[in-house]
């Protein structure tokens, strides 16, 4: 009870900045009609109410299976083994996954179903399985995490000029969209199981990081390999994606049947676990077995919370804004509800928690959830821009951006490169995927043409980039400081 009270407690600090934020410019500037206030309000409770529960049923459920996994890999001594079970793991997981569920539904239905939403959903859990598997082999034989994303991210920059400017936004929203509230916590504990048993000393805590980065690049590398086999040239041209009319009770309904999918395969993992030899003892599967029923109650209803009011008003804000106040104002109502919306991710709290953990306290949580919350702003603020002047186009951001961001990698120390990479999965998590995309497309919407794929997709990606400059900065003040502090210890 005294863990679920705390987890109350941080949460309820997080939404309310949201919630106090939409109110606000509600009174001041929009006046939304109360139908949208209304289902805001019960979405917000929700969505406090399941993340608290999400996060505890985390810690006793989904996290233990990860760590025990990754162990009873790596004590294998075969690398074969390591690398299967990692692809296996990766590509059940990801292909689960609510968020990117969500978006392949998008891209199905905007490209009037050129590319089918299970196509893309396997593709991108192919690709995130293959890049896990490399991931947990570079832990155990010490090759250079740098070294690997600088190939990984040339790769892509290759493959990138074979494909459209909408199949870019639709590949790097993607690789965002699957590393959601699911696949976060499996795949962090999944790393640091792995990262114990190393038998070089010292080396574990760097090495508990970066496993989503490398498999949110796995993402972007097999969808744009997708590109090369389908014509992308015509996306632009495809639907607009409609608000969602539904109860409170439908959407109930309809994520708990979504977010029960997404359980089957950890609960399969788990049983799997049980019938063979690495079987955990009663008191611990009871325990799990807690966590994973807490996780769904929570999950559920955070879904619900998300998809049955946030959307609505995301959407209904972004519009009347573009329509009625200048672009300045949009750019600055864009930045703060990107700087308040990270602190409601799910995801983000379980990675900010890590960092604390397997780093002994050295870097503060705060600093982490700060750098990624400034990152997050400016990353809508940017996407605001992109939207409102049709001539501005992604890789215009996308390509100085990751330029940045790899030669930031070159200088930054090794723990906080894999704590960037594995953040810009992490930020872009659900409440991302739905208020925000919807706040882009009312955006879209309000300059006059639809939300097409160039409009309505590149948020995501935008999202995803961001912390990889800020925390790598951070990574280079904090080196800065130790440098400075050192010669007044001697």
């Amino acid at each position: 009870m005294h863990e679920l009270l705390r987890k109350f407690r941080d949460v309820a600090f997080s939404v309310s900045l949201i919630v106090v934020f939409v109110l606000i410019i509600n009174v001041s500037i929009v006046h939304l009609e109360w139908k949208y206030i209304g289902l805001f309000l019960i979405g917000s409770l929700l969505v406090f109410v399941g993340l608290s529960v999400f996060l505890l049923g985390v810690d006793l459920g989904i996290t233990p299976i990860g760590q025990h996994m990754g162990k009873v890999m790596t004590k294998s001594n075969r690398k074969w083994i390591l690398a299967v079970g990692c692809l296996v793991l990766g590509f059940i997981i990801s292909f689960a996954e609510p968020s990117l569920i969500i978006l392949g539904q998008q891209v199905k239905k905007v490209t009037g179903g050129i590319i089918g939403n299970y196509l893309l959903i396997a593709v991108v859990s192919l690709g995130i399985g293959l890049l896990v598997s490399i991931a947990a082999i570079r832990i155990v034989t010490g090759f250079s995490i740098k070294k690997l994303f600088i190939i990984l991210y040339s790769i892509i920059f290759v493959l990138a000029f074979f494909v459209s400017n909408e199949f870019l936004a639709i590949t790097f929203d993607a690789s965002g969209a699957t590393t959601g509230s699911l696949t976060v916590p499996f795949l962090l504990a999944l790393t640091v199981g792995i990262a114990a048993i190393k038998t070089k000393q010292g080396s574990a805590e760097e090495d508990s990081f970066g496993l989503l980065g490398l498999a949110s690049a796995g993402a972007i590398i097999s969808t744009l390999v997708l590109g090369l086999f389908i014509y992308t040239f015509n996306l632009g041209s495809g639907g607009v994606i409609e608000p969602l009319e539904k109860s409170i009770f439908q959407t109930l309904l309809a994520e708990a049947l979504n977010v029960g999918l997404s359980f089957m395969p950890i609960i399969l993992i788990f049983v799997v676990i049980q019938i063979f030899k690495f079987r955990f003892n009663r008191k611990a599967s009871l325990r799990i077995i807690k966590g994973m029923v807490y996780s769904f109650i929570g999950l559920t209803l955070f879904m619900t919370g998300v998809n049955g009011g946030f959307m609505a008003v995301g959407r209904e804000v972004g519009t009347y804004l573009n329509l009625n106040v200048p672009d300045f104002v949009v750019f600055i109502v864009g930045f703060i509800l990107g700087m308040l919306v990270i602190l409601a991710e799910p995801a983000v709290y379980v990675l900010t928690r890590q960092v604390e953990d397997v780093t002994s306290g050295s870097i503060k949580r705060f600093m982490v959830v700060i750098a990624l919350s400034i990152g997050n702003g400016i990353a809508i603020g940017l996407s605001m821009v992109r939207i409102m002047n049709p001539g501005v186009e992604i890789w215009h951001f996308l390509l100085p951006g990751y330029i940045i961001a790899l030669t930031l990698c070159i200088f930054a120390p090794k723990i906080f490169v894999g704590i960037a990479f594995d953040s810009g999965g992490v930020a872009s998590g659900p409440l991302t995927a739905t208020f925000m995309l919807a706040f882009c497309q009312g955006i879209a919407t309000g300059t006059g043409g639809t939300a097409t794929l160039l409009d309505g997709f590149g948020m995501i990606t935008m999202v995803a980039l961001m912390p990889l400059i800020t925390l790598q900065t951070l990574g280079l003040i904090y080196k800065y400081k130790l440098r400075k502090q050192q010669p007044q210890e001697e």
